[in-house]
């Protein structure tokens, strides 16, 4: 039964990433059609920079808050899209734990949003047993869409002091990676 579940989420986040494909896709096509519309009219569209600001967010915490990207402001962020059913996450997430306790003074945060379709019943508990001391955060489609759609878990953003995602990492790292990513960014 465990693994008929473990399947049936895994499918659902499948689902959940290619429809949020699906609209970025869409939105992309919409860009074109205003920046065609902009030189039509003879406006210039702005250029943007290579390092794009991160979106803004307001997601709920464990006891029912809403919680904001914006209120973490000259804060260096290591937001981590992750899932309790997920192998590469667990062993993350004791190294984030250290991670947080180490350098949140010196102005780290560390966000995880979780996928986890079955929400804070699963989510809590596993907060309790890890010990996580960083916020967490319930996703919504929206989080995802905004990030690009989350392709697969863990994903790690950077966000520098300014609020601009520097790194986007796919997949899980060594605590020393990121580790070193936090001072250079500290």
């Amino acid at each position: 039964m465990t693994k008929m579940y473990s399947f049936s989420v895994i499918l659902a986040l499948a689902i959940l990433i290619i429809a949020c494909n699906n609209n970025q896709a869409q939105s992309g096509d919409n860009k074109v059609a205003d920046k065609k519309e902009a030189q039509a009219s003879g406006k210039q569209e702005e250029k943007k920079s290579h390092i794009a600001k991160a979106p803004d967010f307001a997601l709920e915490n464990n006891k029912g808050e809403i919680v904001r990207l914006s209120s973490f402001n000259d804060k260096v962020i290591m937001l981590n899209f992750w899932a309790t059913w997920c192998g590469p996450c667990r062993q993350e997430i004791p190294d984030f734990v250290n991670l947080y306790k180490k350098y949140n003074g010196d102005g780290l945060e560390i966000i995880g949003v979780s996928v986890d379709q079955s929400g804070w019943d699963a989510v809590k508990p596993f907060m309790d047993r890890y010990k996580i001391n960083y916020p967490v955060l319930m996703y919504n489609r929206q989080v995802i869409i905004d990030y690009g759609g989350i392709q697969g878990i863990p994903t790690t953003f950077f966000i520098n002091r300014k609020g601009e995602i520097v790194e986007k990492i796919v997949g899980m790292r060594p605590n020393t990676y990121f580790e070193q990513r936090v001072k250079q960014l500290l």
